[in-house]
């Protein structure tokens, strides 16, 4: 456990962040929040309004130019490396702080499918360490050029979609992941948070409960391409938000299940800290720190159409993986030796 308080900074290195270096560390949580919840409708709702003002034209423009790019997001995008290194990103890495582990080599000759887990309430973790340069993942990891596949629906929303494809971010669709890991030059790396939303529905602080027994689609997509499967663990992500879960047999766990079913997204009850104070409430997570470790790859054969059992064993294989992973770092990132990973 000793171990665990390397990734807090020291009380004394605290109080030497100046008052700037502090609020610029807010401001860089603060525009992660904007960019999950509130960039997506804002874009959209201002597209639409600007049709009713003197600027209709501009609008007009745009959406002119959304039918003409509509299948970029799933024929690899967009992505831009001086957007992934803006300094906003460190100040949200410095913020928790955030870090990223090697454990393997992975190297650039093959492809790669990341299985993340967990999703959190908003895979803070992975997106500061696989949409982002912030932590080094370009010299951590050479020669591989990561992305990070997310709900389809939000690349149908004017302007929103061009900034997530900037950062590295594509569809979750067959489509779009069968063209990056179809292009000739290897290395393409796709990070997939395989519990998804429904997995968000458990992201109490201290509770390790994974959705993955009944996710297979990845293992399928890694047969198809040859690509090497490995798991990613992100220690702290459940953490950095207070949660209220639901019993599954509730009216309310009913609601958001079904929710979820019809909008691809999970309606969760959390809640953080104010903009302004750490001692009231608002969208702002905590200050807590998150570790993404990323084990080692299990090597998978290329198989167009894979049979259920190479699929079930590859997912075998995948899990008993992402549990060895989770057991050997847990104690050196503040959890228990007695918690153990819940498979749902």
């Amino acid at each position: 456990r000793g171990r665990y308080q390397d990734l807090c900074p020291p009380l004394s290195s605290l109080t030497m962040k100046t008052p700037q270096k502090q609020w610029l560390e807010v401001m860089g949580a603060c525009h992660h929040v904007l960019l999950l919840l509130i960039m997506g409708p804002f874009f959209t709702l201002l597209v639409f309004f600007l049709l009713f003002t003197r600027l209709w034209s501009f609008s007009l423009l745009y959406l002119v130019w959304l039918y003409l790019d509509w299948d970029t997001p799933s024929q690899g995008g967009r992505c831009s490396r001086w957007t992934r290194k803006w300094t906003i990103w460190k100040h949200q890495r410095d913020y928790f702080p955030i870090k990223l582990l090697k454990t393997a080599e992975l190297p650039a000759d093959r492809n790669y499918v990341l299985g993340a887990h967990p999703h959190g309430v908003m895979s803070t973790g992975i997106f500061c360490n696989f949409s982002t340069d912030s932590n080094d993942f370009c010299q951590l990891f050479p020669g591989l050029r990561p992305w990070v596949a997310t709900l389809v629906g939000l690349f149908y929303l004017p302007i929103y979609r061009d900034y997530l494809m900037f950062i590295g971010l594509c569809p979750v669709s067959r489509q779009s992941l069968d063209f990056i890991l179809s292009q000739p030059q290897l290395g393409q790396a796709v990070t997939i948070i395989i519990g998804g939303a429904q997995e968000a529905l458990y992201a109490v602080p201290g509770e390790h409960c994974i959705t993955l027994r009944t996710r297979k689609g990845f293992v399928r997509l890694a047969l198809r391409h040859g690509a090497s499967l490995v798991p990613v663990y992100s220690f702290g992500e459940n953490d950095i938000y207070r949660f209220k879960s639901f019993a599954p047999n509730s009216w309310q766990h009913w609601c958001q299940v079904a929710f979820k079913r019809l909008m691809g997204f999970s309606p969760c009850v959390f809640w953080g800290r104010g903009l302004f104070s750490a001692n009231s409430w608002g969208l702002l997570p905590f200050a807590k720190p998150i570790a993404t470790v990323v084990g080692r790859p299990i090597h998978v054969p290329q198989c167009l159409k894979p049979t259920e059992d190479q699929v079930n064993h590859y997912h075998q294989l995948y899990m008993k993986a992402l549990e060895q992973l989770f057991e050997d770092h847990k104690e050196t990132y503040g959890v228990p030796a007695s918690t153990h990973l819940t498979f749902l």
